[in-house]
């Protein structure tokens, strides 16, 4: 599983999985979308991540299960 655009580092968000260079964490991102937020409204909402680290969030949690 390589992900190159998620990171775990013990020092941001406590080892959780984010979007790198963001403070975002992967659980975050796939929580707006099972609150029904298209990737266009996270996309606007949160301006450091781009369609790529939607879809590579969704890639980790599919890898994860």
């Amino acid at each position: 599983m390589d992900h190159p655009r998620i990171q775990l580092a013990p020092d941001v968000l406590a080892g959780k999985p984010v979007v790198r260079g963001t403070r975002l964490s992967v659980e975050f991102v796939i929580g707006l979308m099972a609150d029904r937020w298209s990737e266009a409204d996270i996309l606007e909402n949160y301006a450091g991540i781009t369609r790529d680290d939607v879809l590579a969030c969704l890639a980790y949690a599919r890898d994860r299960l």
